[in-house]
């Protein structure tokens, strides 16, 4: 009998073992490159088999040997469906489907808020198709979660929506809480409570440029994407401080400046993850002339959701957990305590695009439209 628990416990450490932990991003600018992300348990080598069908006959490779795998693939083809799985040592995945980007109509699902969210069900969002999803920031709790500290807080994040993750390039942002390394408390501690660059986050993620600030295009759509780092801004200076510097001049600043003040691209969204409201008038209005040039200006500061404009520029909150305190923007114009989403559809070509919220049953909220940028 022992002999057969032998040879079973044998047996098993040499089978291979899926792996089930997947997700899909982009590390640059260009969509036309896609990251495939896994863990393993062991360090092993990463290679990923893809095609435009199931038999995955291309393969790309890397021989370091690392749990944290990062692995980018050239995506040559539109208006179709690639098939993908990945490999580490003896261990492979199943064969996992993802959208190539289309040539007619582009969907972009955008979120606030995950890591307080408690629903588990995003059928209605999945049911809309995305190409791409976006987050808004606070894509976790804290990083010091027992069990969750450091980047096991994001292994979780992507155990909660597997399928979606394998499936749709995922593009988040910082928000305070991707970066929590210790309680926060009544008070400002002696010692840092966050990580101001965002280690942990940057090392599971790869994403373009800084990974903290980053731009993603997607041309054939007329379509940028300006990823800021700024939450509880009132906390610069102090052990509290969660985001790198946002003052006039400051590198953040002036890189959004030189990014959304270029014309190659109609429409120009920016990301963010503190108040719409605090940020329109931080510093004497410093980013106010700045963000004016931008399409709309999006966050997952509240729980809620919400659209505010100023003179006619549309300033948006969304967040999957939806039900907080309603302190309303001055500005807005729609307001719901609702768990939500929000959708961005665009059409090659078109002259205008549209924002819907949705909550999470399917219902739509509110339905804005925006124009090309002059």
């Amino acid at each position: 009998m022992r002999l057969f628990v032998l040879l079973s416990l044998l047996h098993a450490s040499l089978v291979a073992a899926p792996i089930e932990r997947i997700w899909l991003n982009h590390a640059t600018n260009d969509p036309s490159k896609l990251m495939v992300n896994w863990e393993t348990a062991t360090a092993s080598d990463s290679i990923v088999e893809f095609g435009l069908d199931a038999s995955c006959s291309t393969r790309v490779a890397n021989d370091e040997r690392v749990t944290l795998h990062h692995v980018e693939i050239p995506l040559t083809a539109k208006d179709t469906t690639y098939h993908y799985r990945v490999r580490s040592g003896d261990d492979v995945s199943s064969v996992a489907t993802f959208k190539a980007y289309p040539t007619h109509e582009l969907r972009v699902a955008i979120v606030g808020d995950w890591g307080y969210s408690k629903s588990e069900d995003l059928s209605a969002l999945v049911n809309d198709d995305p190409h791409l999803l976006m987050t808004v920031g606070d894509n976790v709790a804290s990083l010091h979660e027992k069990g969750r500290e450091g980047t096991k807080a994001f292994s979780a994040l992507i155990d909660r929506q597997p399928a979606l993750f394998r499936s749709v390039p995922f593009m988040p942002i910082l928000g305070n809480h991707d970066r929590e390394i210790t309680p926060r408390g009544p008070k400002p501690p002696e010692h840092a409570v966050y990580d101001v660059e965002a280690r942990a986050y940057r090392e599971f993620f790869a994403l373009p440029d800084d990974e903290w600030k980053w731009r993603f295009d997607v041309p054939d759509f007329g379509l940028r994407f300006l990823a800021l780092d700024a939450s509880h801004t009132k906390d610069q200076g102090t052990t509290w401080q969660t985001n790198h510097p946002i003052h006039g001049g400051s590198e953040q600043w002036q890189w959004y400046a030189r990014a959304v003040a270029k014309t190659d691209r109609p429409f120009v969204f920016t990301l963010n993850n503190e108040q719409n409201s605090l940020m329109r008038g931080y510093e004497k209005a410093v980013w106010m002339p700045l963000f004016r040039q931008s399409s709309a200006v999006i966050t997952g500061y509240g729980y809620f959701a919400e659209r505010a404009e100023v003179d006619g520029q549309p300033f948006f909150n969304t967040g999957l957990k939806g039900d907080g305190d309603p302190y309303k923007d001055p500005k807005s114009k729609f307001f719901a305590r609702e768990h939500n989403y929000l959708l961005l559809t665009f059409k090659a070509g078109a002259d205008t695009m549209l924002a819907q919220f949705k909550n999470l049953q399917g219902a739509v909220l509110d339905t804005h439209s925006i124009s090309r940028r002059n």
